[in-house]
């Protein structure tokens, strides 16, 4: 299943529900001000480096360039452009977006 996370993890608890509901295996997509989440220092850091161990976790590479954050994401988490987000819902099977 592929998760797409549009809030920020400092504003709202989306990304922390989506992190402890989304299993093994599946995709987790930062977008929008969810991209605040693929970033060092932020309040979710921890938990997206853990989630890395079982889940793949992509961002937006769009929204991290309009936020100035293209040079602070975290190792492992894989960049995405508008073709690449195409294909990730393309491929799963599912999605589920965390409002």
């Amino acid at each position: 299943m592929l998760h797409i996370v549009n809030k920020s993890p400092s504003e709202r608890n989306t990304l922390d529900s989506c992190l402890r509901m989304s299993g093994k295996g599946s995709a987790v997509l930062l977008i929008e001000d969810g991209v605040y989440g693929a970033t060092k220092g932020n309040i979710a850091e921890g938990k997206i480096k853990e989630a890395l161990k079982d889940r793949s976790v992509y961002a937006l590479w769009p929204d991290l360039e309009a936020r100035g954050m293209q040079d602070a994401v975290i190792e492992g988490v894989k960049l995405v452009d508008y073709g690449g987000f195409v294909d990730l819902v393309a491929e799963h099977n599912n999605a589920q977006s965390w409002l």
